[in-house]
């Protein structure tokens, strides 16, 4: 309870509670509105507190399975944090401008990256040399162009299982190709938006810096826990296999050895068996000339 009470402080501080204009509001978002203030709605932080750390849970769970949760913040306010935070747990992340089918024509701006990278690799192993001048800063500002878009998306390699969202109504498009692919959404949500629209609905201000930082850095370090217990699980995993890998070693050890000690005893015992006979002959025959000695 006292961790709530401080992270409610903390929000309340950054300002997350102040909403918008009482005339720009949703009715979808009254159960999170708690009061009114000289025409400005104001949101029940017990609210954003409880909506925070159920999709904190959430991402969690989605690091720690290995998938991975993209970043959408294309307010000026937003780009710098949200793109940090994203770069911190590396996740990927769209804060330029939204292409229209980065999500719903995926295998499209794949080859768009693909582009991007060869012409990185042109420019780095000195291939790009025998070019021109001129064609050598087009193909430089073309990667610029990329890279500003797509440079956030470089290393996805598949749809992302979740989307952060600052902003819904600003990131309205993303949200579209995120609901028609059936990826889970979490998204910052003022009063002038509707909270039904994203799988996790955290009522927040999504204009001022302060707040726009203090949620995404909650789930981005609730993303580094899920990516933490992710490598702890596997260190464990691997641990159990290379003891399990020492165990089967030394029973099979264990198990030649009484074989060998097996087949030793049964060659001791075929030499014993052998030997006494032997005996036996040689004392008949010495036993014999004795005998014929005495006719």
């Amino acid at each position: 309870m006292e961790n709530n009470t401080s992270l409610q402080q903390q929000l309340l501080e950054a300002g997350v509670h102040f909403g918008h204009l009482k005339k720009k509001w949703n009715p979808k978002m009254l159960p999170y509105i708690f009061a009114e203030k000289k025409g400005i709605h104001i949101i029940d932080l017990n609210k954003t507190v409880d909506h925070l750390q159920e999709a904190a849970a959430a991402v969690k769970q989605i690091a720690k399975s290995g998938k991975k949760i993209m970043f959408v913040a294309t307010k000026k306010q937003a780009k710098e944090i949200v793109s940090e935070c994203a770069k911190r747990v590396n996740m990927p992340f769209a804060t330029e401008r939204w292409l229209g089918g980065m999500l719903t024509n995926f295998n499209t701006v794949r080859k768009s990256v693909k582009k991007m990278q060869s012409i990185d690799k042109m420019l780095a192993d000195g291939s790009a040399d025998s070019l021109t001048k001129k064609e050598r800063l087009t193909l430089s500002r073309d990667r610029d162009k990329m890279e500003k878009v797509l440079g956030g998306i470089a290393q996805l390699g598949r749809l992302p299982a979740a989307l952060f969202l600052v902003d819904i109504g600003h990131e309205h498009i993303a949200l579209a190709e995120a609901k028609r692919l059936g990826i889970s959404t979490i998204g910052m949500v003022d009063t002038n938006s509707d909270p039904n629209k994203v799988d996790f609905a955290i009522p927040a201000n999504d204009d001022a810096t302060k707040s726009i930082a203090i949620i995404t850095n909650y789930i981005t370090a609730a993303i580094a826990e899920g990516l933490a217990e992710r490598q702890a699980s596997k260190e464990e995993d691997e641990g159990e296999e290379t003891s399990n890998e020492n165990e089967a070693r030394a029973r099979r050890l264990e198990a030649e050895a009484q074989s060998e000690a097996a087949r030793g005893g049964r060659g001791r015992g075929v030499a014993a068996a052998a030997g006494a006979p032997k005996r036996r002959i040689a004392g008949g025959a010495s036993r014999r000339p004795a005998g014929g000695g005495s006719r």
